[in-house]
Order: C-alpha cells, then structure tokens, then sequence
C-alpha cells in the first residue's frame, strides 16, 4: 500500500503558529460576542481520519471561548433504546438555542463512516441515511443555523506513526483504540466510505471543507482562519463592566487557617528536589 501524500510538508514554524493561533483564537471571541448578541446559532462538525487532527482542532477553537456560549458535543455509543429512535434523533437535542456555538467531535456522519465500514449498520440504513443527511442539513440551515462541515485528511503514514506515538504515550494511550486500529488494514474502505459520502452530502447549502494535516499546526490555522471567514460576524465590543472599590472588611475577622483542610503543598517539595539534585 502506498501513501496518498508520501512528500511530508515542511512544519509551520512555531513561533509564528503561535502568534497567529493567538490572533485567531482572539478573533474567535470576537465571533463569540457576535453570536451571543445576535442569538446566532452555528455548528461545526468536525470530521475525518483517525488521528487526522480533529480533536486538537476542536481544543484551540474552544480554548479561550465560555463554555456557556462553546460547548463541544462527543456522543458515546447510542443506547438500546437510542438505537431504536430515528437515527438523527440523539443528535437534534444538542444542537444550539440562540447564541449557541456546538462544536461537534464526530457527529450523525459516524453512520457513513465507521458505522458502514465496520458493519455496525445494515445496508439500508446506511443507504436512508445518504438519502436523509442532505434533506436534514438543508432543514437546519433554512432554519438559520449557520453548519460548517470540516474533514480532516491525512496520509496513512501520518496515521500510523500518530497512532504509535500515542501508543508510548501514557497521557494519550486512552485516545487509541482497537478500531482506531482497524482502520489501518481498513484504510481503502474508509477511503471508498468518504468518497460515496461526498457524492450525498457535499451539499451547496452546507459543503464539505476538506483540511489537509500532515502538519497539524497548519490545519489548525487553516481551519481556523476559514471558520472566521464563513460566519458573517461583526466586531462586538463586550459591556463594559466597571470594577468597584473594595470597602473596608470593619465588621469580619477571619477565622484561623488551621481550622481549615487545606491541601498538601505539594509545588514547594519540586524545589526541594531541584536543590537535591544540584
């Protein structure tokens, strides 16, 4: 098997990803104000490859951004009794109310993903939902939701070397899994998978947006800097909010500290250990 993209671009330079990523992610508060004031509702899904990026992604949209406004949705695996409603349903209830941001890891495209490819889902399922997923999105954006759809693509090197690195890594060990897995002896039927979906939804009212992340500091910015662009948002300054002077405390003394459970300081024993090792 040979890869889709074997020339690995060369990396953004850091400095500079970092000073734009601020830039970006100081607009995108901006953005928030706008849709807070307007009662704007928009939804990003954000889909694509395993390890192609996605969560990263979603991670420095809503960094800086009130979860009361962002809020990222992550469905688990549907229940018995979910699995017995229309299959749109579960998601319908996360969808935003006015001036509401719903940033979507993965969403109801698991059903032409990883549902079709590794048979967790009939033949006519699959095909109702290639038939329903245009008519559903098209519903939601004339009823003014503002839906981006963002795929996340990567070469199968990129992957599988993601993939071993968070197999060593024992803070991102929990994000591989034995399906993740899969799709690498699976790569052509996702591929296959991805393409039939594209032809179904790759809709005018709602098209798909297709990141490229070799290098994911460039993907984050490029998808970043195009969210910014396709919400017609206009600068909002927040209310000002006046700081007022601390009256005297006269009529409160505090209580002793030692009454109090206070937890371990555990920062000063890290000099100790500094001093230690010199």
């Amino acid at each position: 098997m040979t890869s889709e993209k074997p020339d690995k671009p060369k990396r953004v330079n850091k400095t500079a990803y970092n000073a734009e990523l601020r830039r970006l992610q100081a607009e995108l508060v901006v953005m928030q104000q706008w849709v807070l004031e307007t009662g704007s509702r928009v939804v990003v899904i954000f889909e694509g490859r395993d390890a192609a990026g996605k969560g990263s992604a979603i991670k420095r949209v809503s960094e800086y951004l009130s979860p009361r406004v962002a809020r990222i949705v992550a469905l688990p695996m549907p229940t018995e009794r979910e699995k017995s409603q229309w299959y749109f349903q579960r998601y319908i209830e996360h969808l935003p109310a006015k001036g509401e941001i719903v940033l979507m890891d993965r969403s109801w495209y698991n059903r032409a993903g990883v549902e079709h490819v590794m048979g967790y889902c009939t033949h006519d399922q699959h095909r109702r939902f290639l038939h329903q997923a245009p008519l559903f999105e098209r519903m939601l954006v004339e009823d003014g939701i503002i839906l981006l759809k963002y795929w996340f693509s990567v070469s199968d090197l990129e992957q599988e070397r993601r993939f071993r690195s968070r197999q060593n890594d024992p803070m991102r060990r929990w994000k591989l899994s034995e399906t993740d897995v899969l799709s690498i002896t699976k790569w052509v039927d996702y591929s296959k998978a991805k393409d039939e979906l594209f032809v179904h939804t790759d809709i005018i009212e709602a098209p798909w947006w297709v990141v490229e992340s070799e290098d994911k500091r460039a993907s984050r910015l490029n998808m970043i800097s195009h969210l910014l662009s396709a919400v017609p948002y206009e600068h909002r300054e927040p209310p000002a909010v006046k700081i007022p002077s601390r009256p005297p405390a006269s009529d409160y003394e505090r209580p002793p500290r030692e009454e109090n459970h206070e937890v371990p300081d555990h920062a000063a024993t890290l000099s100790k250990k500094k001093k230690t090792n010199r």
